[in-house]
């Protein structure tokens, strides 16, 4: 019997011996957007962004005009109801839609970048490097930034958005930057890191090629985070009547709702859309950050890739914790707390 490389011949019937290889999976960049979560949170976050946009072209009537339509509800006329002076609601969210929208994330993307920048060097450099960067992160991290902020608005009568946007990211990129310093030190005598070294990489590729990808997960949740505090501190600003009552936001809804005792006259309509959107973007925010933690995450990327299985077996998946399968059992009590879990089946969850 000759054998050959690619077939033989085994009692008459030809055997192929090619080798086969199953197809490798490689992780894609856009993988992102088969999770659902992240979609959602993607969808709701692009229609906010895209009113944002449009809306002071779309506004039917002008926020600040007045009219003789007081404390109207809903109607075809006004979509949302008016205030006590008249004016349209649904207008005044179109158009305030833009300043929560861009204060949040321009703070976002700036403290985003300067704890970064920050943390990445203080960890990857170590020495007096460390010490230095250290020492400012301290410095800024007990800088209390919503008094400061109020001190800041109190001083300038006409600080706009991007003055609130600036003094938000200076104030709060430090406690990103410890995150990212500590991890940074733990990933810079990682075996890849030490041969990169040994390649001879410079060191801006190690950084980008090397570290950078390993703290996807912790930048996307420090930005996110910073986005959410910033919303909320414009819109806690703008409530309180700290900025300017004249400037449009989902805050100053609030706050002419409040003066105008829109509760106690029972006109819901005037606080409860502006309530709703600002609950709407914190939630696609936090949809969005589980949905990288899920995609950057082996162990959550597997859970979520097995999760119909799961279903079919009974088994309810839950996040941080090892699906357990009792053949023989009521699928009830399939899914138990970890602490008894741990407890009576010795399983580590």
């Amino acid at each position: 019997m000759s054998v050959q490389a690619d077939s033989g011949v085994v009692a008459g019937i030809t055997v192929d011996s090619t080798p086969v290889l199953a197809p490798r999976r490689r992780r894609s960049t856009l993988g992102i957007f088969r999770n659902r979560k992240a979609v959602i949170g993607l969808c709701i976050l692009g229609f906010f962004t895209l009113i944002a946009i449009i809306g002071p072209y779309i506004a039917p009537y002008d926020p600040s005009a007045t009219s003789p339509d007081s404390l109207q509800p809903p109607s075809p006329e006004h979509w949302l109801g008016t205030t006590i002076t008249g004016q349209d609601i649904y207008s005044q969210l179109l158009v305030g839609t833009r300043g929560v929208m861009v204060v949040g994330f321009l703070a976002g993307f700036l403290a985003t970048i300067i704890s970064v920048i920050v943390g990445v060097t203080a960890g990857f450099l170590g020495g007096t490097s460390d010490e230095v960067l250290s020492l400012v992160s301290n410095v800024f991290l007990v800088i209390p930034a919503l008094p400061l902020i109020i001190i800041i608005a109190g001083l300038l009568p006409s600080a706009g958005g991007v003055t609130i946007a600036l003094v938000i990211a200076l104030t709060g990129w430090a406690w990103g930057s410890r995150i990212l310093r500590a991890q940074t030190l733990s990933l810079r005598k990682r075996d890849f890191v030490e041969a990169a070294r040994a390649n001879g990489e410079p060191l801006w590729r190690i950084i980008f090629f090397e570290i950078m990808p390993n703290l996807t997960a912790i930048i996307a949740s420090g930005f996110i985070g910073t986005v959410i505090f910033a919303i909320l501190s414009e819109v806690t600003l703008a409530f309180i009547g700290v900025t300017s009552i004249s400037t449009w936001n989902w805050g100053t809804v609030l706050f002419w709702a409040q003066s105008s005792q829109a509760l106690v006259l029972g006109a819901w309509w005037w606080f409860v859309p502006a309530g709703l959107c600002i609950a709407a973007v914190g939630t696609s925010l936090t949809l969005i950050n589980f949905g990288i933690d899920e995609f950057v995450n082996p162990r959550l990327r597997s859970t979520a890739a097995n999760a119909g299985v799961l279903r079919k077996k009974k088994i309810r998946a839950r996040i941080g914790f090892t699906p357990v399968y009792r053949e023989g059992e009521p699928a009830a009590s399939r899914t138990i707390p970890a602490a008894s879990r741990t407890t009576k089946e010795g399983v580590n969850a």
